[in-house]
């Protein structure tokens, strides 16, 4: 007989056994989406759970992202600067510009530079 595998417990009710297959709350993000427009009234049950697993995603390639910022400066803590850089430095992250605050962006002239050398390579 088959034994039940290290992730099952992820498919069938989560970590606590109530969330499901993803770490994100879905009652809140049904909430933003119908917060986006006034017009939204009705949500499939599937949209949730992939804008879940897209914002699962973004947090995660942001935070790797990060992560090489704080190796570089050989650190183990992220901090906002780390964070700040990335935004800076990424094109695909332009939209974020205007969250991360002015008063970081003069002090990471220099961490900035080496993200932008690593990924032009």
């Amino acid at each position: 007989m088959r034994q039940a595998g290290a992730y099952s417990g992820l498919l069938c009710g989560g970590i606590s056994g109530r969330t499901g297959p993803h770490s994100l709350p879905l009652a809140r993000i049904m909430k933003i989406m119908k917060k986006s427009r006034e017009d939204v009234k009705m949500i499939s049950g599937e949209s949730p759970i992939i804008f879940s697993k897209a914002c699962e995603l973004f947090i995660q390639e942001l935070t790797r992202r990060s992560w090489i910022i704080a190796i570089q400066g050989k650190r183990k803590t992220l901090h906002k600067e780390d964070l700040t850089s990335v935004v800076i430095a990424t094109d695909i992250f332009d939209f974020l510009i205007t969250l991360v605050s002015n008063s970081d962006s003069h002090a990471l002239g220099a961490t900035t530079t080496i993200l932008e050398v690593e990924t032009i390579d």
